[in-house]
């Protein structure tokens, strides 16, 4: 895979003050430093290094141990958490009672739009399948609505889903990097010790003493098989979701607009398909303007809406049947298919559409907070929803000949053209939501290293995470005309609309129970009492809807398996590209014995090296050596990762260490990112970050180097000498440490006696002089490019993915340069080709 490029600076990081503070959560009583242990395979980890017991010392005594144990090694440093005060603070949502409130409005207008929708085609479609006969038909179907919405959006996702959260995220890929975090089964092997210190990461490992966590946590990490099911799972549930933003706009929108059919003269079903298209079209066309000009009405527009659907429903119910309320009873479900049978098993496809975008309850959740979307759906969505469906059916009590309109035919006759307007806006509010969530999963498939690259516009500066993906967009509006052109009705559409939305849920059941039994280690009889209810009901759905793939239903699945396919073998050839940039990394054997010239010409100037490795020499360097007549002075390698958690702190965002020997002036810089972090390149920036940014480690290290001299000294002192000096040190230097949860923090420069007159380092000023001529003489980006292809020896399979499908789309994905926004004339590339 590669990366994107590096984010730019923060005002803030530039012209910060040099103090900084520890990061993450301390385990009980002992202290760690705050460092990025990076493990290369020239040098053991620290951890190797003297025994367990010794971590629980004091202060004194870790600061002397973790200098003198390794002198010539000095690990990396996270330089911007150490100098940045208060860098590790997560940033809480606020949860004060009219923030909530206000939040819980908000939820109403990008949450709730798709099922706050569902009334206007939940009762038409489920009786094109069962027609009405008796009462017995019109309250057991109900009595399923009601219970459905109560047992799926309220039980399973109000109170028990939305608990499953990534530090506030939701979705598919949150549950995923949460369970990665718990368990090392992603596929990609570029973690590392320090991405545990990240203040968001909260990484807790299950207790020794719950062995049932342990054993499914050791399973999950040995079995490959279990591993590579995961991740289809994920992918699977994120390639529905995408296939929600198909087809919610088609159906939404023909819903809406079919009341005019009946309304006015001459509009039939041809009049349909072009009005729908033509709003369609329009829809899609203003998503580059971004959610936050599209949508300033969202909110206030959804809560008429409810509201409407609450008072249509009140008037319905006492002016035509109130007894309809008597379907709270369950035994009117048993009554339904004891008296329809087959027919009433096929009816449930229809009433699953009343939960359509239940799931954006749980993938939302990161722009708004677990109480707001709770309260917004007991206090308001769920009460209007059952009222609206009640009126409906006291509706059809009395008239049963309408239910192929009912929705419109219920509106009393004065608020037709207000609700009909409310209603079309309602319809395209809750397309805009799927839309948006379809730019959303395919932004953190790319960041997971499962999306082929492509363009992400950004719509909002203040709303980062509003984005605008063209390609995506232009497919699901050519996708969504196409639908509406074949099916030309929403009954045919809501066949296909069922199993998308059901699939989901089923994966996201499958994933909570795994974070149960994992993470919450929840008792197993409640862990195992989730899936067998809730998984339950879903299978029952799922086997009413899949009954209706030859009339529609093969459309979800057919974009599922295209999307799956996309994603899983873009997946599978980066990690094959990556474990052979692995297997092919200079040995440091070579590199000491080329020399600080590397066998070459040193010119001055800084090379921006991009490449994935997060340990040792990539051989692309050797390419670069091989090719060019001459190297830059100073070599930055630059590795983009990604790590399991929503966002990574700013100030927390860089890891540097030095490469090879002093006199080879060689560092590496990883730049870690979130999976709903968001870049916006200014490669003048990240320069500016960069050179300043290496000052500081250079100082960190001769400071660092020149108490290791001094320590050694106290070495030859009697233990009663080394721990007053030991304390000593500690009042000294405040190296920032994790004491449990309180953060210190150490100043930036060294003390002015130790960088004045003749103490100041020769070494130091002479690589500071260095670092500053070749930053003057400006960056070059070094970028490879690879192209992979399969051995011969391999399997026929393989060849064909590798060489033909994910090649074809590293073809046609956005290059390296175009995604990192660097200056083109500053680029040079070579051509690399990787044997799988």
């Amino acid at each position: 895979m590669e990366r994107d490029g590096i984010e730019e600076s923060s005002v803030r990081l530039l012209g910060s003050s040099a103090s900084g503070g520890g990061g993450g959560a301390a385990a009980g009583e002992s202290s760690r430093w705050v460092d990025g242990s990076e493990v290369d395979s020239e040098s053991p980890p620290w951890s190797l290094v003297g025994d367990d017991n010794e971590s629980r010392q004091g202060y004194g005594a870790t600061v002397r141990r973790r200098l003198i144990k390794k002198p010539k090694r000095l690990d990396s440093f996270d330089v911007e958490a150490m100098e940045i005060a208060g860098s590790h603070g997560h940033h809480h949502k606020d949860d004060s009672v009219w923030r909530t409130m206000a939040l819980a409005f908000q939820t109403l207008g990008v949450v709730y739009g798709d099922m706050g929708t569902s009334p206007l085609y939940v009762f038409s479609d489920v009786f094109s399948k069962v027609p009405i006969t008796s009462e017995i038909d019109v309250l057991g179907t109900l009595s399923l609505v009601i219970y459905t919405i109560a047992l799926i959006p309220l039980i399973k996702y109000v109170f028990v889903v939305l608990k499953a959260n990534d530090n506030g995220e939701g979705g598919t890929f949150a549950l995923y990097s949460l369970i990665c975090r718990y368990a090392k089964v992603n596929l990609l092997p570029n973690s590392q010790p320090a991405d545990e210190c990240i203040s968001s990461y909260k990484l807790k490992l299950p207790t020794p003493e719950l062995e049932r966590a342990l054993s499914i946590k050791d399973k999950l990490e040995r079995n490959s098989y279990l591993k590579k099911f995961l991740l289809l799972l994920v992918l699977m549930g994120t390639s529905m979701i995408i296939g929600d933003g198909i087809l919610t706009p088609a159906i939404s929108v023909m819903s809406a607009v079919s009341g005019l059919q009946g309304r006015v003269p001459g509009f039939g079903t041809d009049a349909l398909v072009v009005t729908s298209i033509i709003i369609l079209v329009g829809l899609f066309s203003i998503q580059r303007f971004g959610t936050s000009k599209v949508g300033f009405m969202f909110a206030p527009a959804l809560a008429l809406w409810f509201i409407s659907l609450g008072c249509i429903g009140i008037y319905n119910l006492f002016k035509y049947d109130v007894t309809v309320v008597k379907a709270l009873n369950p035994a009117y479900i048993y009554l339904f298919f004891k008296k329809n049978g087959t027919k009433g098993w096929s009816a449930l496809g229809g009433c699953v559409l009343c939960i359509t975008g239940a799931e954006a309850m749980f993938a939302d959740l990161g722009h708004f907070s677990v109480p707001s979307i709770q309260i917004a759906f007991t206090t308001v969505v769920f009460p209007c929803l059952l009222l609206a469906y009640m009126g409906q059916a006291a509706y059809l009590i009395k008239q049963p000949q309408t239910a192929d309109r009912i929705f419109y035919e219920s509106v009393p006759e004065g608020l037709f053209w207000p609700v009909f307007a409310t209603a079309t806006i309602a319809a395209i509010i809750a397309s805009q939501a799927m839309i948006s969530a379809s730019f959303s999963c395919v932004k953190q498939a790319m960041a997971l290293g499962c999306f082929p690259r492509l363009k992400i516009i950004h719509t909002s500066r203040k709303m980062m995470g509003q984005i605008y993906v063209p390609v995506i967009n232009y497919f699901l509006m050519v996708m969504c005309i196409i639908i509406v052109a074949v099916f030309r009705s929403t009954t045919e559409i809501a066949n296909a609309y069922g199993i998308a939305e059901v699939g989901v849920m089923i994966v996201s059941t499958t994933l909570v129970t795994l974070v149960m039994l994992l993470i919450w280690q929840t008792n197993l009889l409640l862990a195992l009492a989730f899936p067998i209810i809730f998984g339950s009901i879903e299978l029952i759905y799922l086997s009413a809807v899949l009954s209706k793939i030859m009339e529609g239903g093969w459309v979800p699945l057919a974009f599922a398996s295209f999307f799956l396919a996309v994603m899983y073998t873009w997946n599978y050839g980066s990690v094959l590209k990556y474990q052979s940039e692995v297997r092919g990394k200079i040995s440091m054997d070579l590199m000491l014995e080329l020399g600080s010239t590397l066998g070459t010409v040193r010119v001055p100037g800084i090379g921006l090296l991009y490449n994935e490795l997060v340990q040792g020499i990539p051989s692309v360097l050797g390419q670069f050596m091989l090719d060019l007549p001459a190297i830059h002075s100073t070599i930055v390698f630059v590795c983009i990762k990604y790590v399991p958690i929503p966002f990574v702190p700013q100030e927390e965002r860089f890891l540097f260490r030095r490469v090879c020997p002093k006199d080879y002036h060689m560092f590496r810089c990883i730049a870690r990112y979130g999976y709903k972090d968001v870049r916006k390149e200014d490669h003048r920036a990240f320069e500016q970050l960069l050179v300043e940014s290496l000052e500081r480690f250079l100082r960190r290290e001769s400071q660092d180097l020149a108490l290791e001299g001094d320590l050694d000294i106290s070495d030859n002192l009697d233990s009663v000498s080394v721990r007053s000096r030991d304390e000593d040190v500690s009042d000294e230097i405040k190296m920032p440490l994790l004491r449990d949860g309180e953060k210190t923090t150490m100043p930036l420069e060294l003390p002015e006696s130790s960088m004045s007159g003749g103490d100041v380092d020769p070494g130091l000023e002479y690589e500071l002089a260095a670092l500053r001529e070749a930053s003057g003489s400006g960056f070059t980006y070094l970028l490879g490019h690879g192209d992979v292809r399969a051995a011969k020896s391999s399997f026929f399979v393989k060849k064909l993915v590798v060489n033909y499908f994910y090649a074809f789309l590293r073809r046609n994905c956005r290059g390296g340069a175009a995604t990192m926004r660097v200056p083109h004339m500053n680029v040079m590339r070579v051509e690399m080709t990787y044997m799988v």
